[in-house]
């Protein structure tokens, strides 16, 4: 069990270890976000704008045009809802290099409730020509997709939690757009993001039970979406079931419908937060609350067979 926030904050340092250009922006927030890492080592290439987020990422875009590699970091629901309007058009427009790691995203942020909860935060950064989008799984996917975003000019959006994630074991090479078959099966697909990944191959197990072949799919990259995966799975299984720890509407679930309308129709089924707020609470309780477990995944995959 890692935080993936610590994984980045480490990866930060070493990256600018590699690269006196890459400097970091955060909202007053380092210490959660784990920017603090890079600020203690390089304390001239890290700036701390206090709670004024909307001219971080517009400061950002000055930094990104005079040659800088620059990583932005706060929560998920301030980085996205906030300053959605300077990344749209002072930083996607242009096309700049920087990198959004926003940490705090979904439910399980938990105590902090419905305020600090991003559950739209895909659906805000998926819509924005030019901006790449990257989910990670665990810890050790963190770290790909931040030296993926730095190897790969143009800006990024990459949503981290705020909990511990179990590390995945055994995971395909991370390729950027390349989805990761951690499961195969030919009854039923299950295509997962972020911390579902593991709700989903816990539901294989409970489906093994009854006979039920599972194949699971972590699609880490929601842009560029692997699409050759999705009509693969609608091939070759009886149903496709679409776990997220986001609303069900603008983010993976919307954005596989996509896809597969044009490609391959096939009965989707989706478990995601279901238009509601979040609220406050411990992360295990909110998940069971939101249908959000191994044993939710269970149910809809039963329905659709």
């Amino acid at each position: 069990m890692l935080y993936q926030r610590d994984i980045y904050g480490k990866t930060l340092v070493e990256l600018g270890r590699k690269n006196n250009d890459i400097v970091v922006l955060d909202a007053d927030l380092s210490s959660s976000t784990r920017t603090s890492f890079f600020a203690k080592e390089f304390p001239d290439r890290f700036f701390n704008f206090g709670v004024a987020e909307q001219n971080m990422m517009a400061t950002a875009a000055g930094l990104a045009s005079c040659g800088k590699i620059v990583f932005v970091s706060t929560f998920a629901m301030f980085a996205t809802g906030r300053a959605w309007d300077q990344i749209r058009n002072t930083i996607c427009y242009n096309n700049f290099d920087i990198k959004i790691v926003a940490s705090h995203a979904g439910i399980t942020v938990g105590p902090d409730g419905s305020s600090h909860q991003a559950l739209e935060d895909i659906a805000l950064m998926r819509v924005i020509p030019n901006m790449k989008v990257i989910v990670p799984c665990d810890g050790p996917q963190t770290a790909e997709a931040v030296r993926a975003a730095y190897n790969t000019e143009g800006p990024f959006y990459i949503r981290l939690g705020r909990a511990k994630f179990p590390t995945i074991e055994n995971k395909p090479e991370f390729v950027l757009g390349k989805a990761q078959i951690l499961k195969e099966g030919d009854d039923i697909s299950i295509i997962a993001c972020g911390l579902m990944v593991y709700e989903a191959l816990r539901a294989t197990e409970l489906l093994a039970n009854q006979n039920i072949k599972a194949r699971v799919i972590n699609i880490h990259t929601l842009r560029p979406l692997d699409k050759e995966i999705l009509i693969e799975c609608a091939q070759k299984t009886k149903g496709i079931i679409v776990c997220e720890e986001h609303s069900i509407t603008g983010g993976l679930a919307c954005a596989v419908n996509e896809v597969l309308t044009e490609e391959y129709p096939v009965r989707i089924m989706r478990v995601g937060i279901r238009h509601r707020f979040g609220q406050s609470g411990e992360h295990e309780d909110l998940l069971k609350e939101y249908n959000l477990l191994a044993e939710d995944i269970e149910k809809a995959v039963k329905k659709i067979l």
